[in-house]
């Protein structure tokens, strides 16, 4: 149990942080999940042409956006979507217009720009500096492309781009994930160049930061730090194509810093938040002069216009100069209350490199802000070439202006969901056991003891069914012999000259009257007529000992009965007329059941003669 909950809470740290590959969710274009009312543009051609219209896999209106008159190379008509709140921004689907293979214009490249307050607006560019896309031959098929670096934004717009002046016409969705971070810029100091001697040159520098750069400090926007990828154990190779080493991290020299030791780094999230922790992804090749920071100091700023709060919190590291690897340091902000941090890391060696920072935190409710309209997610499948059609998945995304529980309280919430889901299986387990178990109880075959048993003939079938007889004892006997023993049986001995052969006593049976032979011949039951025949009278004369009988135990339709298979035959039982006795109901005493079959119930107890003083035992079916 404690191993199952330790791997969930492993779970959840490893995707604490986006990862790109995985954050590819139709964010609402094709399904309406993006209101019309979020759909703008710079023009549009006819109503029929409308914003509103550029969704997806959709055909209403005349099939598509269409900006106005002919596309220029040196326009910028753009179509411009609103995507309700901060999204990390992976994927873009374009199409043309198809109109019911009535349309023939499309988009051939397209370039993007986007904003994440509505007012300052940036240029996205790919990892080796492009800002255009290639997107659509036809007007019919789908053309997924990557975005290599991914955009954190609210604001997105796509803006068509030809050689010649041509009518354009466009279709689009969007993919990612909700930005829970919340954090829209960062400032640091750039990052530097290092050249180890006999390695090559590793350029540590931010260069997909979005920002300004001023006084060789970046400041004002987002860049390699909230990009996903994290850097590897080396930090001379990367995850990227066609780029230079060093590219997944930013790194300072010690020395290069001035005096103070630290780098100090500023923080600036949307809205106030109340902070769990941060966690950094540092590298560890201590053998190249690279540690992880040895403590790190963070104050706090409830409001932008207010001062930095006094006590600030102070976080000392674990340094391992065994392991290489590059690792994600978590530093506990103990639930602390900002809107902007400032936070210290101090040098455990001469260079310091982070590749990746990220924040578990929450809204705090005590903000007047505007919150941001519920979004919906789709899952789609991983979109590994660039033509290729979409196909989603409804999948509901938490309301962001709800409270998320913190980190640690999410542990605790899933090990106790766990806990109470296993003891649910184990009660199901044991109720169906014990369903089992009374069933087979019931259906199980009775054992009777060989103290309660008497014997019926049935001249058909050859077979004596034994039951519970009071058997007196022989006279001949004294007190040690075998008849005391046992009251119920009498032992026979092949020397005693009163025994004889079995076989001797085919023609001295009792004779049957012909409703017992009926009733034999047809494979049923027959009751000894007791004011005919008593015990010992019916054998007195030739045969006074029966011993040649095999006893078998088998298994009848009315549970488990013995049956002793005689060896001589019963011929002459058909020939004879024996009357059966008839037992009144009220003169039947039940001791116990038996058990239960096909024909009915078998139970054994206690019956008085009509006309004797006397008791037997009887099973009654």
């Amino acid at each position: 149990m404690h191993l199952f909950l330790l791997l969930i809470l492993q779970a959840i740290a490893a995707f604490g942080q986006i990862d790109p590959t995985h954050c590819r969710y139709a964010l609402g274009m094709e399904d309406g999940r993006i209101k019309d009312d979020d759909i703008t543009a710079s023009s549009q051609w006819y109503e029929t042409t409308a914003p509103h219209y550029a969704r997806f896999n959709r055909e209403e209106g005349d099939g598509a956006w269409c900006p106005e008159g002919q596309l220029e190379p040196s326009d910028s008509q753009y179509l411009q979507v609103d995507l309700g709140r901060l999204t990390f921004l992976t994927v873009v689907g374009t199409q043309g217009r198809y109109a019911r293979n009535s349309g023939k214009e499309y988009a051939r490249a397209y370039r993007l720009n986007y904003s994440r307050d509505g007012l300052l607006w940036k240029s996205w560019r790919n990892r080796l500096g492009n800002p255009v896309m290639d997107a659509n031959k036809n007007a019919y098929t789908s053309v997924i492309n990557d975005l290599h670096p991914p955009i954190i934004t609210r604001y997105i717009r796509l803006i068509p781009v030809t050689k010649l002046s041509t009518t354009v016409c466009m279709r689009v969705e969007l993919y990612g994930c909700p930005w829970d971070d919340g954090l829209i810029s960062y400032s640091a100091p750039e990052g530097q160049l290092m050249m180890p001697p006999g390695y090559p040159s590793a350029s540590l520098n931010d260069s997909t930061y979005d920002g300004a750069h001023e006084r060789r400090r970046l400041f004002g926007g987002l860049g390699q730090l909230t990009d996903g990828v994290i850097g590897l154990d080396n930090f001379l190779l990367t995850r990227q194509y066609n780029v230079w080493p060093g590219y997944d991290y930013l790194g300072w020299r010690n020395d290069s810093l001035g005096t103070q030791g630290y780098v100090e780094m500023e923080f600036v999230f949307d809205r106030q938040r109340n902070f769990t922790s941060m966690k950094v992804h540092s590298n560890n090749m201590f053998s190249r002069g690279v540690k992880i920071f040895s403590s790190v100091s963070c104050w706090f700023k409830p409001r932008l216009i207010a001062g930095w709060e006094v006590e600030p919190v102070v976080f000392k590291t674990v340094l391992d100069d065994r392991n290489p690897s590059a690792r994600y340091v978590t530093v506990p902000l103990n639930r602390r209350t900002a809107k902007s941090l400032r936070c210290r890391f101090y040098f455990a060696d001469v260079w310091m490199m982070f590749s990746e920072i990220s924040f578990q935190s929450v809204f705090c409710p005590s903000e007047d802000t505007i919150l941001p309209t519920q979004m919906t997610l789709v899952v789609t499948s991983p979109l590994a070439s660039e033509e290729s059609t979409v196909t989603p998945i409804p999948e509901t995304a938490a309301n962001p202006s709800a409270s998320v529980p913190p980190e640690g309280n999410t542990a605790i919430l899933i090990g106790c969901l766990v806990t109470i889901i296993l003891l649910l299986v184990i009660i199901i387990f044991l109720i169906l056991w014990c369903q089992y178990v009374c069933k087979v109880l019931e259906k199980a075959p009775r054992r009777i003891h060989d103290e309660e048993m008497t014997v019926r003939l049935s001249s058909c079938s050859d077979t004596i069914i034994l039951q519970t007889p009071p058997v007196p004892p022989r006279s001949g006997h004294g007190p040690s012999g075998p008849a005391n023993t046992d009251p119920h049986y009498e032992r026979v001995f092949l020397l005693d000259p009163q025994y004889q052969n079995p076989a001797m006593l085919r023609n001295k049976l009792p004779e049957l009257s012909q409703s017992a032979e009926a009733s034999a011949c047809g494979g049923g039951y027959a009751e000894p007529d007791v004011t005919q025949c008593t015990p010992h009278q019916c054998f007195h004369n030739n045969a006074p000992h029966y011993a040649e009988t095999d006893i078998v135990r088998l298994q009848g339709v009315t549970g488990s009965n013995m049956y002793a298979v005689p060896a001589l035959t019963v011929d002459s039982l058909t020939r004879k007329d024996i009357s059966a006795a008839e037992f009144p109901r009220q003169q039947l005493i039940f001791r116990e059941k038996l058990g239960e079959g096909q024909f009915g119930e078998v139970s054994s107890g206690w019956g008085k003669f009509m006309n004797l003083n006397c008791w037997m035992n009887f099973v009654v079916s």
